[in-house]
């Protein structure tokens, strides 16, 4: 069974950095394509950052030099580093596997204040 788990939400402001994880079970990361989403009330859900299993990393437009997406194989996470955080970012973050269909984890909130 896969489970994904995110955690390092919170509240910063604006400038400051915060590191999201998702530790994942029943999935190997390093062999599907996982990446990290965000989504606002009334919004679609939207990628942020997407790493392939062979490591190649896009990222949307808006954190192109902000943002790092990154795995630990060793511990089976994922990571999304995010500097220069602005109040845009604040959006609740999923880390999401590509199998046979999506599997998502419970989100965390991430909140940018002015």
């Amino acid at each position: 069974q896969v489970q994904l788990v995110e955690s390092g939400g919170g509240l910063v402001q604006a400038g400051g950095s915060l590191r999201l994880s998702c530790a994942a079970s029943g999935v190997i990361l390093r062999r599907v394509a996982v990446g990290w989403y965000r989504q606002t009330p009334g919004k679609q859900r939207e990628l942020v950052a997407r790493i392939s299993g062979s490591g190649d990393t896009n990222y949307v437009d808006s954190v192109k030099g902000r943002f790092t997406i990154s795995r630990d194989n060793a511990k089976n996470t994922l990571y999304l580093q995010m500097n220069s955080l602005k109040p845009e970012d604040t959006a609740v973050y999923y880390c999401a596997a590509e199998l046979a269909r999506y599997y998502w984890g419970q989100g965390t909130q991430v909140t940018v204040s002015s």
